[in-house]
């Protein structure tokens, strides 16, 4: 390491009180996606005295710091902070208040953001980056509450339910050339990263007819029968998807009925239909259609789906090996992860979304037991969790920007983006935008 890296480590190993108050704190009052209105409060009073130029409410919540604004014609990286949690009421640190927690871990990255900050913008420091700097939150990772989604689409705040996918379309990456992201990993520090799911949503309405549930049952119409016809139907379809398409369609009901005693007539489904590629995305979801279709027709009901675009599969990405190196020395006896281009989980992130517009670098962190957005998830070593994240978020920041951005430049140069403008990111999008009744 040179003198700049140490530095870099003795001021978060110096900070390490404020950090994890910060980290604890966020973990505590958990909100959830274009909600996160306490949370990205908390991230303004923290990073705007230490930076310039602050702007917020972009896609409602989301926020961008600048240093070193004079340097943008060179490189500009962004370190990104996502904002929001999960409905799961029944973990111990569930906000009483909006039911989320923070399960998926992105307390641990808002937290590796903001301490990563304290360093990188040390006068010392900045001066040696040879590029503009962002810190960068971003909302609505976590993909649910499709209703209340709707209805921000419907006033005109949204378009998209992602956060990420929403800034793209707004322009708050234009001037971003590369990103940095982070993530909660179980198996320790793993760096790069290969392939996952992309998908689509929808709001299924199964629309049937009331009656006196005993008195009269043969007048009605039962919506939540052929809603569970339509859940068998998508079942039974998993058997025709090949498994390299690693294709998961998982369905709630969150609305079954009015009272029990009343025939069901409007059944409300939400689902999400994922795949590895975009062709096996689109069987999925035609199959989920032609399945709930079946089960209103089976009873005489109506069914309306409406899709929405969801997020695109991941991209494989390779981190410089001058960045592996330093995270490597900074992880000291712990094991350091490459993760090769064909490693693949079916899970999804609106970090894909980014990838097809520019670079994205991730660094994965450990310090967290339990499991992935379970309610026994929970934080078993802050030091790791905490600092070693903001630790690991700076130095690499500070390897991509040294030396005039050369690694950061080489990482752009080396990109090819499958969409070279938001405008056409966005009417690629737009084309899942879809209602259909039958």
């Amino acid at each position: 390491m040179d003198q700049a890296e140490k530095r870099i480590i003795e001021i978060i190993e110096k900070n390490r009180s404020r950090i994890i108050a910060f980290g604890d704190d966020i973990y505590r009052h958990a909100e959830l996606g274009y909600k996160e209105i306490r949370t990205a409060e908390k991230f303004r009073a923290f990073i705007e005295p230490l930076t310039q130029n602050y702007t917020d409410g972009l896609a409602i919540t989301g926020a961008k710091a600048y240093i070193n604004r004079d340097k943008r014609d060179v490189f500009s990286l962004a370190l990104i902070g996502e904002l929001d949690a999960l409905r799961i009421p029944n973990h111990a640190f569930a906000n009483p208040e909006t039911q989320a927690a923070h399960c998926c871990g992105h307390h641990i990255q808002l937290t590796g953001v903001a301490g990563a900050a304290l360093a990188l913008t040390d006068p010392e420091i900045a001066q040696t980056l040879g590029g503009q700097l962002i810190f960068m939150t971003t909302p609505a990772e976590e993909y649910g509450e499709l209703e209340f989604k709707n209805r921000l689409m419907a006033e005109g705040k949204i378009r998209f339910g992602g956060g990420k996918a929403e800034l793209i379309r707004i322009g708050a990456f234009d001037d971003v050339d590369c990103a940095l992201a982070s993530h909660t990993d179980f198996n320790g520090i793993r760096v790069g990263g290969g392939t996952t799911n992309g998908f689509v949503s929808k709001i299924i309405r199964i629309k049937g007819k009331a009656a006196h549930a005993a008195g009269a049952r043969e007048e009605g119409i039962n919506a939540l029968h052929a809603a569970s016809l339509g859940l068998q139907a998508v079942s039974f379809n998993e058997h025709t998807f090949k498994d390299s398409d690693a294709v998961r369609i998982h369905s709630i009901i969150t609305k079954g009925g009015d009272l029990v005693n009343i025939v069901p007539d409007d059944v409300v489904l939400e689902t999400l239909c994922r795949a590895k590629t975009l062709d096996a995305i689109r069987d999925a979801a035609f199959k989920t259609d032609r399945s709930f279709r079946a089960g209103a027709r089976a009873l005489g009901a109506r069914c309306v789906i409406e899709t929405m675009p969801g997020y695109l599969p991941s991209i494989p990405e390779q981190m410089p090996e001058e960045v592996v190196e330093v995270i490597r020395e900074a992880a000291g006896d712990r094991p350091v992860e490459v993760l090769t281009p064909d490693v693949h989980t079916p899970i999804s992130t609106d970090v894909g979304d980014l990838q097809h517009v520019l670079p994205v670098l991730t660094v994965r962190t450990g310090g967290c037991a339990g499991g992935l957005h379970q309610s026994d998830f929970r934080i078993e070593d802050e030091d790791e969790a905490y600092l070693l994240t903001a630790k690991l978020i700076a130095l690499s920041a500070y390897r991509l920007l040294k030396d005039g951005a050369r690694v950061g430049r080489r990482v752009k140069e080396r990109y090819r983006p499958v969409f070279r403008t938001r405008e056409e990111y966005t009417q690629y999008l737009e084309q899942f935008n879809t209602v259909t009744e039958d």
